[in-house]
C-alpha cells in the first residue's frame, strides 16, 4: 500500500517533543562530563620542540623502534585543529602510526588573531613548514624529512615541496584538493562566488564560526538536525557519547583565518585554480608541481564532500615523480582519520610505503652482492 505517511496530531507530536526535551535535560550531567573529559590536543602523549608565534612544532612520544630512519612530519590544515587526527585511543591516525613504528612530527598553527591579519600564505612555508622541517632534519641527522601533508595542509605542503624539494624525501598527500573546478565540488562553487575581499575587509580575520556555518551547510540534515536526533540514541552509552562529544568539540573549534592567506586561498586556489593550471606564484616563485620528483603516495576518500576524489586525483599528470601511489579508501572526509576500517588499513599501508621507500634500506639492498646464477 503506498501514499502519504500518515501525520502526527497534535496531541502525540506535543507530546514527543516535551518526551525530547525532557531525554536532552536529563542528559546534561553527561553531556558536560563528556565535553570536559576531552583532550584539549589529542590522546598521545607529545612535548614542544619549537614555537614562533602561534605556530607550534611537537614531537609525539615513540610507542617503538623506528622502522624508518627518516620522520614524518604532520602538516596539517588551517581551517581545523589537528586533534581530529588523536582523537581517542581507538580512532587515532597518530597512535596507529606511532604503533607502526613511524617517528612522528606535527606542526600546529595555532589561533590567529588581529595581529596575524597580514600574514599570507608565503608565510606559512617560510616562517612555519620551513624551520619545522629544518628543526626535524637537524635533530635526526638527515637532510630531507618525510610529509603527511593533510587537507589543505596537502595542498600547502605540494606547494612547499615544488618550491624546496630538497627539504623532503618522500611525500603523502591526504585529502588533498589540487584541481578546484572539478565537477560537484560544493566548497569550491560557494568560494567561487563571494566577495572575498569584502569579507576580509569586513572582518580583517575570517571568524572561524562563519566558516564552519559554510562547511555543515553543504550537507544541512545529516551535519544538522539529523546527528542531534541520532544523539538520543547514545544517552546510555557512555563510550559512544563521548566519542560524539569528542566530535561535536572538533567541529566547533574552528579557528580564525589570517585575512591576507585566506583572501589569496580563495582567489588563487578556489576562484582561479592557479595550482592545477601552473600559475601560481608564491612570494614571487613559481609553484610548479613537475618540481615534485619525491615519490608521492596520494590518499583520497571515495565519500569526501569536502575534497571530492576527483580534485585529488587530478594530482597525478602534473607531478614530475615517476614514483606515484594513489589509494582511494571507501569513507568520507573525517571517516578517513576515525573510522574503524580506516584505522586498520591506512597506517598500516602508510608505514609500509615508508618502509619501501626508506633510504636506510636502499642502501643495504645496494651493498648486498647478487647471487650467482651460474651453476
Amino acid at each position: 500500500m503506498s501514499g502519504p505517511l500518515p501525520l502526527l496530531d497534535a496531541t502525540t507530536a506535543a507530546a514527543e517533543i516535551a518526551d525530547f526535551c525532557a531525554r536532552l535535560a536529563r542528559a546534561q550531567p553527561a553531556l558536560r562530563a563528556a565535553i570536559d573529559a576531552s583532550p584539549e590536543n589529542g590522546c598521545s602523549e607529545r612535548e614542544l620542540l619549537w614555537r614562533d608565534g602561534k605556530t607550534s612544532l611537537y614531537r609525539y612520544r615513540p610507542l617503538r623502534p623506528a622502522v624508518v630512519s627518516t620522520p614524518l612530519v604532520i602538516v596539517y590544515a588551517l581551517v581545523n585543529r589537528p586533534y581530529m587526527m588523536d582523537l581517542q585511543a581507538d580512532r587515532s591516525l597518530v597512535r596507529r602510526l606511532l604503533e607502526q613504528g613511524i617517528e612522528l612530527y606535527l606542526i600546529d598553527w595555532g589561533y590567529p588573531d588581529g595581529a596575524d591579519r597580514l600574514t599570507e600564505l608565503d608565510d606559512y612555508l617560510e616562517r612555519g613548514i620551513e624551520p619545522c622541517l629544518r628543526q626535524v632534519a637537524e635533530r635526526h641527522g638527515v637532510e630531507a624529512v618525510n610529509v603527511l601533508g593533510v587537507c589543505q595542509g596537502g595542498t600547502l605542503s605540494l606547494c612547499y615541496t615544488a618550491l624546496h624539494p630538497e627539504r623532503v624525501r618522500n611525500l603523502i598527500t591526504m585529502v588533498t584538493p589540487v584541481d578546484f573546478h572539478t565537477p560537484g565540488n560544493l566548497l569550491a562553487t560557494w568560494a567561487r562566488n563571494i566577495d572575498v575581499e569584502a569579507l576580509v575587509h569586513a572582518h580583517g580575520n575570517v571568524p572561524g564560526a562563519l566558516l564552519n556555518s559554510v562547511f555543515v551547510s553543504m550537507l544541512p540534515f545529516r551535519l544538522g538536525s539529523q546527528k542531534y536526533v541520532h544523539l538520543l540514541d547514545l544517552l546510555d552509552d557512555p563510550a559512544q557519547l563521548a566519542t560524539f562529544m569528542r566530535m561535536e568539540k572538533w567541529i566547533f573549534d574552528s579557528p580564525d583565518q589570517a585575512g591576507a592567506a585566506f583572501s589569496q586561498f580563495v582567489r588563487w586556489f578556489f576562484q582561479e585554480n592557479r595550482l592545477a593550471l601552473g600559475t601560481l606564484e608564491l612570494g614571487g616563485r613559481r609553484v610548479d608541481l613537475a618540481r615534485v620528483t619525491h615519490p608521492v603516495l596520494n590518499v583520497f576518500a571515495s565519500r569526501d564532500h569536502l575534497v571530492p576524489p576527483g580534485a585529488s586525483r587530478a594530482l597525478r599528470p602534473l607531478l614530475g615523480s615517476r614514483d606515484y601511489t594513489a589509494l582511494e579508501v571507501d569513507a568520507g572526509h573525517i571517516g578517513l582519520y576515525t573510522s574503524a576500517r580506516a584505522q586498520r588499513e591506512l597506517p598500516a599501508t602508510m608505514a609500509a610505503w615508508l618502509v619501501g621507500r626508506d633510504p636506510r634500506r636502499r642502501a643495504r639492498s645496494s651493498s648486498t652482492p647478487r647471487r650467482s646464477t651460474k651453476s
